[in-house]
């Protein structure tokens, strides 16, 4: 089959189209055909060694297309069947064929297929940020960074979603303040400016200031929730001490990790985002690049200059 490999860490350059052996599902697992694959920055990561995987590798943790094959032990599934699926446990989602769990699968019921393969790594991100490691309660106040991103277009609609009172983003440049505002926020400031706080929930995938500002923003008893370093910058040490006087928490979620940990969980959230982009209560903003165009995928993911969801045509 046809794929996207990394045959060496490195920039975007070493992305490499190549012919490998399509995988065969095992017990409880399903193989996908797959029409489109999303591009998230969590491949970046891969391809720059910043992961344990073993070269070469086939990255991409999200995919849709429709069922290829069952393996023993699954059921609900069927070949033929549309679907959009987390691969991010082993990836292989930039190729023409990908196995996962059948736990990490979600059917289709009339998404299309390139909007589709943008729900499984952000929108479920989002449910699983805001009501199973932050959980929110109706009415609280929610701060995203990066809102105009992948993972921000999402969390402020699944913010609203779950009853939040006031929802804020923050972005990197003038030219995303618009962008943002069409994902729900109430208000969106550019982040070296700030918002005004408190925040019962603060979202930082950036890292670097904006972690430590982000802590200084909570309200007594508010949650950071810590999902990635976009910003590439040094880790931020936040003291403990000042957690307990201040009755403040910081958590961590890993979205790979969570679904290796908990596939069952991971699943019902996938299936809940996709029955809200289904329903229209989750809106995605969508542009394809054929996946011959990874390695563009990946050099505008790392500039900060896209907005929205970002996939792959392989075989649309």
């Amino acid at each position: 089959m046809r794929a996207v490999t990394i045959p060496a860490f490195g920039d975007a350059g070493v992305l490499t189209v190549a012919d490998v052996k399509a995988p065969e599902p095992g017990p409880g697992q399903v193989s996908i055909d797959v029409a489109h694959a999303g591009a998230n920055f969590a491949e970046i990561l891969y391809r720059r060694g910043l992961a344990d995987v073993p070269l070469p590798f086939v990255p991409g943790i999200e995919v849709s297309g429709r069922i290829r094959a069952v393996g023993p032990d699954v059921e609900g599934l069927r070949p033929g069947q549309p679907v959009a699926a987390l691969t991010i446990v082993d990836g292989g989602g930039y190729a023409e064929v990908a196995v996962t769990s059948a736990d990490l699968v979600a059917p289709l019921d009339g998404l299309p297929l390139d909007v589709a393969a943008g729900v499984p790594s952000n929108s479920t991100t989002a449910f699983l940020v805001l009501d199973r490691v932050a959980r929110i309660e109706p009415g609280e106040s929610v701060l995203v960074h990066a809102a105009a991103g992948g993972a921000g277009s999402q969390l402020g609609q699944a913010a609203r979603l779950l009853g939040a009172g006031r929802v804020v983003g923050t972005v990197g440049s003038p030219a995303k303040v618009e962008a943002a505002r069409a994902f729900g926020y109430d208000e969106v400031v550019l982040r070296d400016r700030g918002p005004d706080g408190p925040f019962d929930i603060v979202v930082d995938p950036v890292g670097g200031p904006s972690r430590r500002a982000s802590l200084d923003l909570l309200a007594p008893m508010g949650r950071l929730v810590v999902m990635g370093n976009a910003s590439d910058a040094a880790d931020v040490g936040l003291p403990a001490n000042e957690l307990w006087l201040t009755n403040r928490t910081v958590s961590g979620f890993n979205l790979a990790a969570f679904s290796a940990a908990f596939p069952g969980d991971a699943g019902r959230a996938l299936r809940r985002a996709v029955a809200a982009a289904e329903s229209g209560d989750l809106r995605l903003q969508v542009e394809t690049l054929p996946l011959e165009e990874a390695a563009e995928a990946h050099r505008r993911i790392e500039s900060g200059a896209t907005t929205g969801k970002l996939v792959l045509a392989v075989d649309p």
